[in-house]
């Protein structure tokens, strides 16, 4: 059974789901400020400073554990579609995951959709990892990793990375991932009624993602087509009562036949990005501590 604070998160996508109910007519404004509101779930970490820059292409926020190392980074890249959510919904996330991890966090604002379709978004992420080498940061002291869509983006991005001839960060990290554009997971209708938020959603946002020239089937947009060989280990993590369970079921099997060392967490009774509640649910904090765990010996960090 979920905790009672893990309950919040399915109460407030509830409430969400409600709201948009409600306004069917809801403008991409409206809806991008609600789903700014998931900032408040997670609670504020202590001995942490943050710091705009310009990432390369974008702005980003960096999140400074006081006590972290400060050359080891998770480059980490938001969820809410490729349309909603922002760097500053995602820090206090971010910075939970930085904490535990040793590290620092680099949490990105890249340009959404659908003002910038596809592949805007990795090629901001590709940009701000670029970045961070030219700042002197090594690969194999970076981590890649995301939410939700920020999943996909997290892996998409190093796939591109592998495609460009990049040196690789260390590792992935794919919360509640957003693989399957074309939505044909088998838990896309067995955890219909449990997911408060997913299934209530209106099913536009692949289309504004994709634009009108991006494909479902493009490797790069649904990293379920991709070819894995050659990426550095990843973590997945979801939940048995989202709707997006399968992708990242489904993604674990064809990594681990790419031969990527890839570890799958899938946790009780849990919404979509349980970790939203960091610091307030226990699921939540055992997730990011699991996480952060793992990380550590990858960032070589003690």
């Amino acid at each position: 059974m979920p905790s009672p604070e893990s309950d919040v998160l399915r109460a407030k996508y509830s409430e969400m789901a409600d709201r948009m109910a409600d306004n069917p007519d809801m403008s991409l404004a409206q809806r991008r400020a609600m789903f700014e509101e998931l900032h408040v779930m997670a609670v504020e970490p202590t001995r942490v400073t943050y710091e705009e820059v310009k990432a390369g292409p974008c702005r980003a926020l960096w999140c400074n554990p006081l006590d972290s190392d400060s050359e080891r980074v998770l480059l980490y890249s938001h969820g809410g579609g490729f349309v909603t959510n922002s760097a500053d919904s995602h820090r206090k996330v971010a910075a939970h995951l930085a904490k535990a991890a040793g590290a620092r966090a680099l949490v990105l604002d890249y340009r959404r959709a659908p003002e910038f379709p596809f592949p805007a978004q990795i090629e901001d992420a590709v940009g701000a990892y670029r970045w961070l080498l030219d700042q002197g940061f090594a690969a194999n002291h970076i981590a890649s990793v995301g939410d939700s869509a920020g999943g996909n983006l997290s892996t998409a991005a190093v796939l591109a990375m592998r495609n460009k001839g990049l040196r690789l960060p260390a590792a992935i990290v794919a919360i509640s991932p957003a693989y399957d554009l074309e939505l044909t997971g088998s838990t896309i209708e067995s955890n219909r009624e449990k997911d408060a938020i997913l299934s209530r959603m209106p099913l536009d946002k692949t289309a504004m993602y994709l634009g009108e020239k991006g494909s479902v089937k493009d490797p790069l947009a649904n990293p379920l087509y991709a070819n894995l060989t050659g990426l550095p280990p990843i973590y997945l993590s979801c939940g048995t009562d989202e709707m997006l369970q399968d992708d990242a079921v489904r993604f674990a099997a064809l990594a681990e036949k790419a031969g990527v060392s890839t570890t799958l967490d899938i946790n009780e009774g849990m919404q979509h990005v349980h970790v939203y509640m960091a610091g307030r649910a226990p699921e939540a904090d055992a997730t990011i501590a699991a996480i952060g765990a793992w990380l550590r010996p990858l960032l070589q960090l003690n």
